[in-house]
């Protein structure tokens, strides 16, 4: 993905077997965005649909800990999904960078604990 009207790319954070998602800004605000594209370059429907239904569910949710989804839109034969990006970093890599100390794991299972349950 490198031509996005509208949106300046600037790195790839993250590749599913269905999809890829990149950090970038979307041009007319400098708004951090987070961008998430369908892998293949021809979905079927059934992978159309079903990627319209994970941006209904994804819009429908809120609270602390959810990130805002703004958008979804067309990409070449494809969809994207342009979400809020609030700086934050996977919790993967998170983890890979440094040990944590069980209190500071437990806080932070709390968290995603909470957030899941709403």
């Amino acid at each position: 993905m490198t031509d996005l009207t509208g949106y300046q790319i600037l790195s790839p954070i993250y590749e599913s077997a269905n999809s890829l998602v990149y950090r970038g800004i979307r041009e007319r605000d400098n708004l951090p965005m987070i961008l998430k594209v369908l892998k293949q370059d021809y979905p079927n429907p059934s992978e159309l649909t079903r990627y319209k239904q994970e941006y209904e569910i994804t819009r429908s949710l809120a609270g602390k800990g959810v990130v805002k989804v703004y958008d979804l839109h067309r990409y070449q034969n494809s969809l994207v999904m342009t979400l809020e990006d609030f700086g934050g970093k996977s919790l993967k890599g998170w983890m890979t960078e440094r040990p944590f100390p069980l209190g500071e794991f437990l806080t932070v299972a709390i968290a995603i604990s909470e957030s899941l349950a709403k």
